[in-house]
């Protein structure tokens, strides 16, 4: 595996750390493993694009929070930029939940 490839992966590593540590202000549970992160995509330019979604549309924090996100994946040292990208498709479900946020839900 190549030098850039190594870092890639592990730079994506530290931005999952960094998304474990923000949270829906509705769901104590944090969006990584609410599942709201669809994907991460990092470049070999240390290029950030996040690929996420909102519990709903009309969500209250959908002005705020993909800002959040960006800002504080852009705060390591690491990223050169980044920029998050909102879909609704596929729409967000508790299925995409992980187990961990089900369990704190009282969902399983």
């Amino acid at each position: 595996m190549s030098e850039a490839a190594v870092n890639t992966r592990e730079l994506g590593e530290k931005i999952v750390t960094v998304l474990k540590t923000i949270y829906d202000p509705e769901i104590p549970v944090d969006i990584y493993e609410l599942g709201l992160i669809y994907d991460v995509f990092v470049n070999e330019d240390k290029d950030v694009k996040i690929l996420m979604t909102l519990t709903s549309p009309n969500c209250p924090v959908a002005e705020t929070l993909p800002v959040e996100v960006e800002e504080r994946v852009k705060s390591l040292d690491l990223v050169k930029d980044a920029e998050v990208e909102i879909t609704f498709d596929p729409p967000w479900t508790q299925d995409l939940m992980s187990e961990e946020a089900k369990l704190e839900l009282g969902l399983l």
